[in-house]
């Protein structure tokens, strides 16, 4: 049977039975929940384990620690005429507890700015130590002899970095390696005889030096610790040891951080449109995912407490030639190697370093983790962490944690119980409603994360996520 269309006057065969526009006038549809793009796996909230800061505050005690400094120095000025912080002239050991800093700014005006270039040579090995040098810019390979008669890089040097400062305590020294620029670099260098003249001219700095040269150093561990003295392996009735163990006077505390918003929505919206999912319920979903997702942003990027900025600097090393090779992630194993956890990367540097597995004909093994595949290397884990930032050089870092309090590793703070919780250490309160019926909820989190002794996190920093081949 046929009907024609009064509109445009054309034959159409007339439909048999109903049609599925019609029909989806008495259908139900099926909804999903609001989606949200921006929310990421969080590993690193997962990962971490919480422990309850009472009290809103978590104390580390450590063993009192002999060594200071931190073997960095900044600088001020421009690329074509950099100068030392004069202060951080301290961080070379002879200098250390120096007060005077007008013979500082007297050492520091005393750097004469060098440019090398890559292969270039800064220091031989077996010459005479005459000078300091400081690492501005680039990145300087430190090579000594092997056992076998080859050349091994003993340490990589980035900006901020230095050597030679031994010399000055001993003006006899010789260079035990070979520093050779990776890169193009830019050092800050003193002369001895630049030294020793800033020496002659000050009666305070000459008795300073005199004073270390012929002191004793301080008892101390492998780790900068104070020593605890024991005796073993002795006969008979020898004298033993005392000692006693030290705590720094002053311990870290780390206060609970906090991420807050208000959740605002009409009465009217609540009551009559929450069917067949609870509107609050959904504003809150979206809220604490958001909130979460900030949480860990914090976690690792905070200057306080984020895990980037409180890696010790003894525990950083950058990458050997740019892109993060199976080498590089050796190298941070060798460094957090007490029971390391897990690696945490952006997903373009785990893509990086795959591409540098790849290239060498390695294939990492992946572990199971809760029933997730997650590529490893050496057996442990390598999680996705979209917070560790891209730099606009296309650099980023990677970290390496262990985890746990009887580990003495990485943990996270927060503190449960408290009023209105919605989720641990997360709570939810209603605010009252306006005279415009718009109802108000504060939602808040409370946490931080703490690393506990220094060799519980290393990171691994510049390494370059796009080399061309």
């Amino acid at each position: 049977m046929t009907v024609t269309d009064p509109g445009t006057g054309t034959e159409q065969e007339s439909p048999l039975s109903l049609g599925t526009a019609a029909a989806r006038n008495l259908a139900t549809t099926t909804k999903t929940q609001p989606q949200m793009q921006s929310i990421s796996s969080r590993w690193l909230i997962r990962l971490l384990p919480w422990v309850q800061a009472s009290g809103g505050t978590y104390r580390v005690n450590r063993r009192l620690t002999c060594v200071v400094g931190n073997k960095r120095v900044t600088f001020t000025g421009s690329d074509t005429d950099l100068r030392v912080v004069p202060p951080e002239l301290r961080e070379f050991a002879i200098l250390r507890e120096f007060p005077d800093t007008g013979v500082l700014d007297a050492l520091a005006e005393r750097f004469e700015q060098r440019e090398y270039q890559p292969g270039d040579v800064l220091a031989e090995f077996g010459d005479r130590a005459d000078e300091v040098v400081l690492i501005a810019h680039g990145k300087v390979n430190k090579i000594g002899p092997g056992e076998y008669g080859d050349h091994v890089v003993l340490d990589v040097l980035a900006g901020g970095e230095y050597f030679g400062d031994e010399s000055l305590a001993e003006p006899d020294a010789l260079w035990e390696y070979t520093a050779k620029a990776v890169t193009t670099c830019t050092a800050l260098v003193l002369p001895h005889r630049a030294f020793e003249e800033v020496l002659e001219r000050s009666p305070e700095l000459r008795a300073h030096v005199d004073q270390v040269r012929s002191s004793p150093r301080a008892a101390a561990n492998d780790h900068g610790e104070a020593a605890v003295e024991v005796t073993s392996g002795h006969e008979g009735e020898v004298p033993l040891t005392g000692t006693f163990v030290d705590y720094q006077l002053h311990p870290r505390e780390y206060e609970l951080s906090v991420a807050q918003t208000v959740l605002r929505m009409h009465t009217r919206v609540s009551d009559l449109y929450n069917q067949p999912m609870s509107q609050l319920e959904q504003q809150l979903r979206l809220t604490i995912e958001a909130l979460r997702e900030r949480q860990e942003n914090e976690l690792v990027n905070n200057p306080g407490f984020g895990l980037l900025h409180n890696a010790d600097l003894g525990m950083r090393k950058p990458t050997r030639n740019g892109p993060p090779t199976p080498d590089d992630l050796d190298d941070l194993l060798a460094l957090v190697w007490k029971e390391p956890s897990f690696f945490l990367a952006h997903p373009r540097a785990i893509a990086a370093f795959g591409r540098e597995c790849s290239r060498r004909g390695i294939y990492p093994s992946s572990v199971d983790v809760g029933g997730h595949s997650v590529p490893a290397w050496r057996g442990v884990p390598i999680f996705p962490c979209n917070k560790i930032p891209v730099s606009r050089t296309r650099t980023s870092s990677i970290m390496l944690m262990r985890t746990g309090e009887e580990r003495q590793g990485v943990v996270g703070l927060h503190q449960t119980g408290i009023p209105d919780e919605y989720q641990p250490g997360l709570s939810v309160r209603f605010m009252g409603i306006n005279d415009k019926a718009i109802t108000s909820y504060l939602v808040t989190a409370y946490y931080s994360a703490a690393v506990l002794v220094p060799d519980a996190l290393g990171v691994l920093d510049d390494a370059e996520l796009g080399r061309e081949s």
